[in-house]
């Protein structure tokens, strides 16, 4: 008995535990992120989004994004298909950003391979990052995360 009772006991820890949180986006107020390339022609050079926990943004003005300052945009609201389809971006956040001291990560763009630009705000906590996309240049802790805002770059487009 006491086994059964310590088994269904472990089953429910373990599916509460697992549950994936898709409550943690509506504790940010938002995500931006996006890529740009310097030496590029066309609409897909830069392109920056904005999700909060409602719907997703898309930028329209497409400018570089500058070091030292947060990115100045004009966003509009995209379809609530294109938000499905990035809404779990939020679960590939890597919290470590947060504790950066430099906006700047790796070498963004230095050969053309391009950049990401990603802001976090939250509360009263607002910072912005520009990191390498060629991983070999950044931290290990946000390769899956440059991944993850190329694909869902790629799926919105």
């Amino acid at each position: 008995m006491k086994y059964l009772l310590f088994s269904l006991a472990a089953f429910f820890f373990l599916c509460v535990s697992c549950k994936k949180n898709d409550g943690y986006l509506s504790s940010i107020d938002y995500i931006i992120f996006g890529h740009f390339y310097g030496e590029c022609l066309g609409e897909d050079c830069i392109e920056i989004f904005k999700i909060n926990n409602d719907h997703l943004y898309e930028d329209t003005r497409d400018h570089y994004p500058d070091a030292n300052d947060f990115y100045n945009a004009n966003f509009q609201k995209l379809s609530d298909e294109k938000f499905a389809l990035t809404k779990d971006i939020i679960n590939y956040f890597p919290m470590s950003l947060l504790d950066e001291e430099n906006h700047v990560i790796g070498q963004p763009d230095a050969g053309d391979w391009g950049g990401l630009y990603i802001e976090y705000k939250r509360n009263s906590v607002r910072k912005f990052w520009l990191l390498d996309k060629k991983k070999e240049n950044v931290p290990s802790t946000y390769h899956v995360f440059i991944d993850k805002v190329a694909e869902v770059i790629q799926a919105i487009q």
